[in-house]
């Protein structure tokens, strides 16, 4: 159950406007002090999800892994997502609390 809440409410932000997805988006959305929230895919490069750790970290943003990519894309309604950043304060807000079973806090 708390996975299905996870990703319907990722989903109405998505659908909000609030979110960010790639990479270049994400970074972007962090240097713009946009983002409250970046999740990433626990399938991503070892090299995305060590970028995003630290710049997550450098801007005081927290992070979630979520179990694979394909669960975001999904969520999105689109293709695979690696990297998405929650450019809201409430939907971020949503997220983080509804993790559970769906997420790894970091």
């Amino acid at each position: 159950m708390p996975a299905e809440r996870f990703f319907s409410t990722l989903g109405l932000a998505h659908r909000a406007g609030k979110i960010a997805s790639g990479e270049d988006a994400v970074l972007e959305a962090l240097r713009a002090s946009r983002a409250h929230l970046v999740i990433v895919a626990g399938d991503a490069s070892n090299r995305t999800k060590k970028i995003m750790q630290d710049k997550s970290r450098t801007y005081g943003v927290p992070l979630l892994v979520v179990a694979e990519r394909t669960l975001l894309g999904w969520a999105l309604g689109k293709s695979a997502r690696a990297v998405l950043a929650v450019l809201d304060a409430g939907f971020a807000d949503l997220l983080w609390r509804a993790g559970g079973e769906a997420v790894q806090k970091r």
